[in-house]
C-alpha cells in the first residue's frame, strides 16, 4: 500500500465562496478531513459524504476535551500511512499563525508527502471586507501582522512593541490576530511606544460571516468600545491611518452587516446584530 498525501489547506476567513478552487476540489475528493475550530461549519458540512471528518480544534470542548498538536501530528501521519489522502483544513491561511510550518516539518520528518494549499488570511480579508485597505498609497506602505496572544509585558515576548509602535507612528498598518482578550495590553504598549491616542483603530468580528460586525474608535477609546459592543473571538484588530478610509467608503460598501461608523459608545451596543 502506498502512503497517502496530506494537504495543508487554508479555508479562508469564513465565507465558503472564498474557498480557492483547489481547496474545494480537495475537500470533494479527500478520504479524511481534519479541521480546525475556525473552519466555517458550512465548509466542513460540504465535505464528501464518504470522507472521515474529524474536528481537531484546540479550544477545549464542553467537557474539557481538546486536541493537542501532538495528537494532530500523529493523526495526519497515521491516516496517510493507511493510504488515505488527508485534508488538514485550517481557518485563513495554513502558514499565517496556523502552525502549517510545524506540521509540514513533522510530515517531512515522517517521510509523508504533503502539499500546502494557501487560503485567504483574515489578516487581509477582515479589514478588506470592512472597507479598510491594509495598504494605501496615501496612508500606509507597510503592514505588519502579529499574534495577540503574546503578553506585551512579559520579558521573553517575541514581539518588540517599541518597534511596532515606531512603525505605526511612521504610517504603517498593524494587524493583530487573536487579540480580543489582550487588547488593553497591546493598546497600552503602543501608547507607551509613543503612538498617538487619536490613532484610528477597528475591530472586525466574524469577518465574511453572517454575524460580521465592525467597531471603530481610536487607541484611546477602542477598549471601551470593545466592551460596550461585546466583541468576541474570532476578531481582527487594525491599527493605523488606513482605518479612516472606511468612513469615506462605508456608504457604498456591500456585504458588511451590523457596522458601526464610530458612534458614541452608548449607541454602539444597541447596533450590534442589527442589519
Amino acid at each position: 500500500m502506498h502512503d497517502g498525501t496530506v494537504y495543508l489547506v487554508g479555508a479562508g476567513p469564513g465565507d465558503p465562496e472564498l474557498l480557492t478552487v483547489k481547496a474545494r476540489k480537495l475537500l470533494d475528493e479527500a478520504d479524511a478531513v481534519l479541521h480546525d475550530r475556525l473552519a466555517d461549519e458550512r465548509i466542513v458540512d460540504s465535505c464528501s459524504e464518504t470522507a472521515e471528518v474529524v474536528s481537531v480544534g484546540k479550544r477545549p470542548g464542553p467537557n474539557g476535551e481538546r486536541t493537542t498538536q501532538e495528537e494532530i501530528n500523529r493523526m495526519m501521519v497515521c491516516k496517510a500511512r493507511e493510504g488515505k489522502d488527508v485534508v488538514r483544513l485550517k481557518g485563513g491561511d495554513p502558514t499565517v499563525f496556523g502552525r502549517g510550518g510545524e506540521e509540514a516539518e513533522h510530515l517531512a520528518a515522517a517521510g509523508i508527502d504533503f502539499e500546502v494549499v494557501p487560503g485567504i488570511t483574515s489578516a487581509v480579508a477582515a479589514p478588506g471586507v470592512a472597507g479598510i485597505p491594509v495598504t494605501h498609497r496615501e496612508h500606509a506602505s507597510s503592514v505588519t501582522v502579529v499574534t495577540g496572544h503574546e503578553d506585551p509585558t512579559k520579558p521573553e515576548s517575541a514581539l518588540d512593541w517599541d518597534a511596532l509602535a515606531a512603525n505605526v507612528r511612521a504610517g504603517g498598518t498593524l494587524v493583530v490576530l487573536m487579540g480580543v482578550g489582550r487588547l488593553p495590553d497591546y493598546v497600552a504598549a503602543l501608547r507607551a511606544g509613543g503612538v498617538a491616542e487619536e490613532t484610528p483603530v477597528a475591530m472586525v468580528e466574524n469577518a465574511t460571516r453572517e454575524s460580521e460586525f465592525t467597531v471603530t474608535g481610536t487607541l484611546e477609546t477602542i477598549v471601551e468600545r470593545r466592551d460596550d459592543v461585546g466583541i468576541e473571538p474570532p476578531a481582527v484588530t487594525v491599527v493605523g491611518d488606513v482605518v479612516a478610509v472606511r468612513d469615506r467608503v462605508a456608504e457604498f460598501l456591500q456585504g458588511a452587516p451590523s457596522v458601526d461608523f464610530s458612534p458614541a459608545p452608548e449607541t454602539v451596543a444597541s447596533d450590534k446584530g442589527v442589519e
